[in-house]
């Protein structure tokens, strides 16, 4: 009798391990929610939407608030209300199926756009969550007729407008102009971009507008430079270049060019990537005319995809030059030198988040630019170059010490590299942990644990936390944008063409944390980084007014959804010539611009 318990408990726990290992290996996660009933999901584990990625439910009818594909499922609903309907609908399909592990039940119907079958979420069938809850219709009547009418009565209610990314104008969802924009989305009156105006012909009113309604609607500008003693300070804002070009007309690559134009000596340029940009290359050339000596050190590409193939033909005019490559050791090689910094004449340094590219000079990416007046900042950085330039990356480093300055305005600069101090650990989490008032983030990626750790409880603390963190990276296998928000902590999807690119952390009115540095694992361990950490209240106070003016250009709608970054719903990215979602697919050939 023992023998035939033990037998079943073996089986039992046998079969339990089979059941898991199933649940667990056949989740795939949702990347788009195209309409309630067409979904993108992450068939083969890659974070990006492939062409056999597109799952179409069947035998579902709802109303979608998507333009491109609105039907009007019910003759009697008048075009606007079946909208309002389907915005509602789009927001119960987005609530449960946005960045969401699910199953995939296929069906024997093919089709050329799609492929079919049921989702299965963690609270079961997704078809008969839809029809349960009344927005599914059949025949022309809605399914469940009591709970449509609720909807309904809802949907009446509701102040939605079409608005045109393009134009940057908004209509009433029975103008014409809104129904034939291509770069269009129903969005609520709220959720309208700060600036965006009226169409003229369906918003047309003899009254003179008042104060406040001209004040919503004129566009806002938030200063972008600060200078504070030694330290000065560019930043971009992706709210308003919605197009990269090599024009060099922003702020950043004029500063960029200015000090290559005044260098009488030296220049230290380490890069991840690069994009030519005619105006700073000449510049680059001219002085090594002049007699500069001018020094590179940069990537070696080891991915398929290579997002800067300038890189290779600009490394090649220069006669010092060194990659990261690791001769014998294919894992320190693959780690990346991730740094975008340049010291000229051991006495200027300029550093911070953006990478040297047509998207980053343009300020069509949100970057940063620091740049430090000060002979011994720019030392600590030519020590660390010098160390890579001679061979050394990642963990063959040693520590670049001292990093503590003072300067003459009272302002302290703290200067760590990645990955020998450990810098998110040992230098930002202390700051984090000891956070009175408020934390605001502007982050390109957030999958770092014990940062995400320290964020929740600070916030269980009283502080206040703000995050705004890039579309391409609220889903992946690491990102912890789930885990804190689930803990109460509001973080925005930024809606726009451009990359939230920067890597900084505001503490108090007190503290900038910026850099190359990532808050992720590779960030801290394995990848060539530097990060300056600056007690500064002027610029700290700066900088965290930028971020609530972005804060206020991002719709509060994507503190629970998450747009996709080539999609109608990101502004300006299906018209930008970017590939914005890295799926190999541009503009209206991407299916979220549809």
């Amino acid at each position: 009798m023992k023998e035939k318990l033990s037998a079943l408990l073996i089986i039992l726990i046998f079969a339990g391990f089979v059941s898991f290992n199933f649940l667990s290996t056949n989740r795939k996660t949702v990347l788009n929610v195209i309409t309630p009933t067409i979904v993108q999901i992450d068939l083969n584990n890659n974070h990006i939407v492939d062409d056999n990625e597109t799952i179409c439910i069947p035998h579902i009818k709802t109303y979608t608030s998507n333009l491109t594909y609105y039907n009007n499922e019910i003759e009697d609903i008048p075009f606007e209300k079946g909208l309002a309907i389907g915005y509602l609908t789009d927001e119960f399909a987005h609530t449960r199926l946005d960045a969401k592990d699910v199953k995939l039940i296929y069906s024997n119907e093919t089709s050329s756009e799609c492929r079919f079958a049921d989702i299965i979420t963690e609270n079961g069938k997704y078809s008969d969550i839809l029809k349960n809850s009344g927005y599914v219709v059949s025949d022309g009547k809605p399914l469940n007729e009591l709970k449509f009418n609720e909807l309904k009565s809802k949907a009446e209610k509701l102040k939605l407008v079409i608005f045109n990314h393009k134009s940057d104008k908004y209509h009433t969802l029975t103008c014409k102009y809104g129904k034939i924009a291509h770069d269009a989305v129903v969005l609520s009156s709220a959720d309208l971009p700060k600036g965006a105006k009226p169409c003229k012909f369906c918003h047309i009113s003899k009254k003179k507008p008042d104060a406040k309604h001209h004040k919503e609607n004129s566009i806002i500008v938030a200063p972008n430079i600060i200078t504070s003693g030694n330290i000065k300070i560019i930043l971009s804002d992706f709210t308003k270049i919605l197009k990269p070009d090599k024009n060099c007309s922003h702020s950043l690559c004029k500063e960029f060019v200015s000090m290559t134009d005044n260098s009488q000596y030296t220049i230290d340029l380490a890069l991840y990537g690069w994009t030519n940009i005619p105006k700073i290359r000449k510049s680059i050339e001219n002085a090594m005319k002049r007699g500069v000596k001018v020094r590179v050190i940069y990537d070696t590409k080891t991915t398929a995809v290579n997002y800067y193939p300038d890189t290779t033909e600009f490394v090649n005019i220069f006669e010092n030059v060194r990659s990261d490559r690791v001769d014998g050791s294919s894992k320190l090689t693959n780690s990346l030198m991730h740094n975008k910094f340049a010291v000229f004449d051991s006495q200027k340094v300029f550093t911070g988040s953006m990478n040297f590219s047509e998207t980053g000079f343009s300020g069509f990416n949100q970057n940063n630019a620091v740049i430090i007046n000060s002979r011994a900042a720019a030392k600590i950085y030519e020590n660390e170059f010098e160390q890579m330039f001679n061979g050394k990356f990642h963990t063959l480093k040693s520590k670049t010490a001292p990093n503590n300055l003072v300067f003459p305005d009272g302002s302290k600069v703290n200067i760590y590299f990645s990955p020998q101090d450990k810098v998110i650990t040992n230098n930002v989490l202390p700051l984090i942990n000891t956070a009175k008032h408020k934390i605001y983030i502007p982050a390109f990626v957030i999958t770092h644990k014990a940062f995400t750790s320290a964020l929740i409880e600070a916030y269980k603390r009283g502080v206040e936390v703000k995050i705004i963190i890039d579309a391409t990276n609220t889903h992946g296998r690491n990102s912890t944008v789930s885990v804190l928000r689930a803990s109460g902590i509001q973080v925005k999807t930024e809606n726009y063409a451009g990359k939230m690119h920067s890597k900084v952390v505001i503490i108090d009115d007190r503290y900038v944390v910026s850099g190359s540095t990532n808050f992720s694992n590779s960030g801290e361990n394995k990848n060539d980084e530097n990060m300056v950490i600056i007690d500064n209240p002027k610029i700290a106070k700066f900088y965290g007014d930028f971020f609530l003016y972005l804060w206020s250009r991002i719709p509060d709608k994507y503190l629970k959804f998450n747009p996709p970054a080539e999609s109608k719903y990101s502004i300006g990215s299906c018209s930008d010539g970017i590939d914005n979602d890295f799926d190999g697919k541009i503009d209206m050939a991407d299916e979220g611009c549809y």
